[in-house]
């Protein structure tokens, strides 16, 4: 049985949308330097006016587009060659969904069905330039009854690959990104735990101490569910963040003395996780590289004390959110940080259910968009749908433009859940 998120949630807006508004502008970068890889004319259409960014620019501008500067000026107008390296990490997760098997009936259930050495080539970002070098698998901390014995295996699956991190491995592609690049790349919900654990939506401690009650000191807190799946484990599958700080230090120590980045993606549930991996390398890592997030779709996960301990860090998080996309506004209450809000924030704190947006947005909407005749929640949330957003978005004044082509096959079925 597949768990159907368009089922689960019918929408229908109850008043015709507005007026779709699209340019034609020109994107500025109309030198071709190389032809795209067979992984970008499989996932991105560039259109007949948008080419590749030449490999200096990439290359010269990189920590720009993870944020060093934190995306002034990249994000409206949205840059061109950000909005290729947006659509190139959105790739790797989709390869995470393809990946992953989604059958219930299948012996390999909520594995990865593709052996490691394969995993990019087999889900359609061939010839990138990058190796996996890890599976790594999510546990549940839920606690299964006996009589979960005499129910479908599906129901008891505790523990499911949930994404890879893979190495930037090719000397052209290192060249034209300006160093070695890693990549963390997760999937969103699919197993029922993963579902449950998404209901144990209060806010927890990051130690992960549910007891602890001294809320007054403002601690930074988590989602209680996103925490359980990063943190738990059992005696034959080690936890999410046991298998991520163990192969990001390995990996660390293996290329030492070049420049080397890390880049954490992920859809939906995996854009939580992202944050929270950012987080605790940040922490545990002593002379961490360059870290960014860029996250799609993602609820929201941690509260304001949560993000300033982020913004210290100096971890990066590009949030691509869709304004009608209902996940990203959920759970918790949410308070902006206007002073004429200050009231409400001192009667709310230490609350487990005020929560904070986190990152740097680049907003966009479907409603905007050229390919959807529709709008209900499953498809407003589908990784397929942000990815055509970023690739035909602008600016706020001008959010679509005329030529955006469809960037995936429509033959392509990816399942659009949390």
């Amino acid at each position: 049985m597949r768990l159907a998120f368009k089922s689960l949630f019918p929408f229908k807006p109850t008043a015709e949308p507005p007026p779709r508004r699209w340019c034609s502008a020109a994107f500025s970068n109309t030198t071709t330097v190389r032809p795209p890889r067979k992984w970008e004319r499989l996932l991105v259409d560039l259109g007949e006016d948008r080419q590749t960014p030449p490999p200096s620019r990439l290359s010269k501008r990189w920590m720009e587009y993870h944020g060093a500067k934190n995306w002034e000026g990249l994000l409206d107008p949205l840059d061109d060659g950000l909005r290729g390296e947006i659509i190139r990490y959105g790739s790797f997760v989709e390869a995470a969904y393809q990946s992953f098997d989604f059958d219930p009936s299948s012996p390999t259930y909520a594995q990865c069905r593709y052996a490691k050495s394969s995993i990019l080539e087999r889900s359609g970002v061939e010839e990138c330039g990058y190796e996996v070098t890890k599976n790594l698998l999510a546990t549940s901390s839920i606690p299964l009854p006996r009589w979960i014995e005499r129910m479908p295996r599906w129901m008891q699956v505790q523990s499911s690959w949930i994404g890879y991190v893979a190495v930037c491995n090719d000397q052209a592609e290192i060249s034209r990104l300006g160093r070695r690049d890693i990549v963390i790349a997760l999937r969103g919900t699919a197993t029922c735990l993963e579902w449950l654990e998404n209901l144990r939506a209060t806010l927890t401690h990051c130690d992960g101490n549910e007891n602890n009650t001294n809320e007054l000191k403002d601690e930074p807190m988590v989602e209680t569910g996103v925490l359980s799946l990063y943190t738990s484990g059992t005696k034959t599958s080690p936890s999410l963040q046991q298998l991520i700080r163990d192969e990001i230090l390995r990996i660390l120590r293996m290329y030492s003395d070049e420049p080397v980045s890390l880049t954490i993606t992920g859809h939906s549930l995996g854009a939580s996780l992202a944050i929270l991996a950012a987080y605790d390398i940040k922490t545990t890592i002593k002379h961490a590289p360059h870290l960014s997030v860029i996250s799609f779709g993602g609820p929201r996960v941690g509260n304001r004390t949560f993000r300033h301990h982020l913004e210290r860090q100096g971890t990066k998080i590009l949030r691509i959110v869709n304004s009608d996309d209902l996940i990203t506004k959920v759970p918790g209450i949410f308070v902006e940080d206007h002073d004429d809000m200050g009231w409400i924030r001192k009667h709310v704190k230490g609350s487990r259910w005020v929560y904070a947006n986190i990152g740097h947005e680049l907003r966009l909407s479907s409603r905007d968009s050229l390919q959807l005749n529709s709008i209900d929640v499953a498809t407003c949330h589908d990784l397929k749908t942000y990815l055509d957003l970023v690739n035909g978005f602008v600016s706020s004044s001008c959010p679509f433009r005329a030529n955006a082509r469809r960037m995936l096959q429509k033959a392509t079925t990816i399942p659009s859940v949390k």
